[in-house]
């Protein structure tokens, strides 16, 4: 199991758009991803479990992978929520 803290520097934080796009990302891989916000972890190879953690600009999240290609997982999911910017 790997993971990383990321800061979200989108506008809208991780609302439709950008979450759709980390479905597609983490969905590329065999390993489950989550992300940790607030106390709360979410699949982020669900939309709903995305955006029912409420994550907002400026918000600092956990990437979490564990499978048999974490690192990659965990280290491009991370990078697409540094990147993301409307």
């Amino acid at each position: 199991m790997v993971s990383k803290e990321v800061a979200v520097k989108n506008p809208t934080g991780l609302h439709a758009r950008p979450a759709t796009l980390l479905v597609k990302k983490a969905s590329s891989f065999k390993s489950d991803v989550s992300v940790e916000y607030n106390g709360k972890k979410a699949n982020v190879k669900s939309l709903i479990g995305v955006l029912s953690l409420g994550v907002t600009k400026g918000a600092t999240i956990t990437v979490i992978a564990n499978g048999e290609d974490e690192e990659a997982a965990c280290e491009e999911v991370a990078k697409l929520i540094e990147t993301l910017e409307e």
